[in-house]
């Protein structure tokens, strides 16, 4: 079982050293691969093998990506930012300053919660709608920490929940996929419909951590100086023209088509559960409309693909870096001396397996990434203990989501930080990081635990 340790250590310490979580994924695979004999051909055929396991989702997330820039082309997330500033400078000047506060947390909950699902452009909306508001933020003296927890906590808890958009890709392609493909070995299966219902509680933690945030902990003023900043969506939707007041001018029948468009994704994401049709249909609806020229489609779906490029690329590397954990044929025996070592307690069982994704995640900064690696020894080791099947999701689910909000390196934390710091005055790590830390992997670690004993 040393080879296995070796290549967590491996590719653990080499994301905290701030390698590229691609090369740490394929060092560590490497490493774990040769310490257990496998030899340099065993441990690349055993690798390569396993690349196919993540191609599916690498997929998808390019092909939202290429909806999301195309999305943005159509000029709808430039007017919503613009209508959106013009009733909050109205009501900005009057005494009911908390209500103002108020309009702005649900706005922008709804916009991260529907980032997942309805209109899934993950963290592209961020910078197109956020620059915007800074002024609003400061004219309410709003503690930017606060919106972070709102931005991290829509973007995480809804694909943790929502089988729907990302939520499908993480609950069903990864998490149901994994547990069911290590635990047919023991006959051990889950069905997709249990997901939702085990991944509950640890939502509920988080929701308890969002609610402290927000009204303890960065309740009071925070004062920021008022500095011009220029519009960033501008950089993706250049097209779009301002009239003097600076209203976006979008046409009608471009509103029409891009509502369609996002309408039409979300059903047929429904009806096929397949996130990959579903962005083609979307991105071929907006081409048809014109929203974006023909000579300019190569250059939206690159863009589009470049953004989520890297994700993709991880979760790729992880399935490969699982299949050379397989291959090795140590995990029985790491099981089993994991149990001699805990004893009897599936308290402290549960304990140690979320603790150990949370530092997993930490350095990877990916949950979707983190499953593959996980699966691996968590669900032999969670029946080997006697964990329900629901119980064994949410110790793998909850594993792996911890640490996405609160890592340096996760999109749930960068994307809120390229908003929130557009005039210099919002710092990623003691901003971003440290506050989505304490406020979520805390209550999740919290909840995580109390599902894995009552479920």
């Amino acid at each position: 079982m040393i080879a296995i340790i070796a290549a967590i250590v491996v590719m653990f310490g080499l994301s905290l050293a701030r390698v590229p979580v691609v090369f740490a994924l394929i060092i560590g695979a490497m490493t774990g691969g040769l310490m257990a004999g496998l030899g340099l051909h065993g441990t690349l055929e055993a690798f390569n093998n396993g690349l196919g396991g993540g191609a599916k989702i690498a997929l998808a997330y390019g092909v939202l990506g290429a909806f999301a820039v195309a999305l943005a082309k159509s000029g709808l997330p430039d007017l919503l930012a613009y209508k959106l500033i013009k009733m909050l400078k109205a009501d900005a000047n009057v005494s009911a300053q908390k209500t103002v506060k108020y309009v702005i947390f649900l706005t922008i909950a709804l916009a991260a919660i529907s980032s997942q699902n309805l209109i899934p452009v993950h963290i592209a909306f961020i910078p197109v709608l956020i620059p915007p508001l800074l002024s609003v933020f400061n004219h309410l003296n709003l503690d930017r920490r606060a919106v972070v927890c709102l931005l991290t906590f829509g973007l995480c808890a809804t694909y943790m929940l929502v089988p729907v958009g990302f939520g499908a890709i993480f609950l069903n392609d990864i998490l149901g996929q994994n547990i069911n493909t290590f635990g047919k070995p023991y006959g051990f299966a889950i069905s997709y419909d249990q997901i939702p219902k085990a991944m509950a509680i640890p939502v509920l933690g988080m929701f308890v951590g969002l609610l402290f945030a927000l009204f303890v902990s960065y309740r009071k003023p925070r004062h920021y100086q008022d500095i011009q900043v220029e519009n960033k969506s501008q950089q993706i939707s250049n097209e779009v023209k301002a009239g003097e007041d600076g209203k976006p001018q979008v046409a009608t029948f471009t509103l029409i088509m891009a509502a369609v468009a996002v309408a039409m994704t979300l059903l047929v994401q429904v009806k096929s559960d397949s996130m990959i049709l579903a962005g083609l249909v979307g991105v071929a609806i907006l081409s048809c409309a014109g929203i974006f020229k023909w000579k300019e489609a190569d250059d939206v779906i690159v863009s589009g693909m470049r953004m989520m490029a890297l994700v993709g690329f991880i979760m790729i590397s992880a399935q490969g870096f699982a299949s050379v954990i397989e291959a090795t044929n140590q995990v029985p025996a790491l099981v089993q001396a994991s149990v001699e070592w805990i004893g009897n307690s599936k308290a402290l069982a549960a304990f140690l397996m979320l603790l150990i994704g949370l530092l997993i995640t930490l350095g990877i900064g990916s949950s979707f990434s983190t499953v593959p690696i996980l699966a691996i020894i968590y669900v032999p080791l969670c029946i080997q203990f006697g964990f329900s099947p629901m119980a064994t999701i949410t110790i793998i689910g909850t594993a792996a989501a911890l640490g996405d909000a609160g890592s340096p390196a996760s999109d749930s934390t960068l994307g809120p930080t390229a908003g929130l710091n557009m005039d210099g005055q919002h710092d990623h790590m003691k901003d971003s990081v440290v506050p989505t830390f304490i406020h979520f992997n805390i209550p999740l670690l919290i909840f995580g635990w109390i599902a894995a004993m009552v479920l």
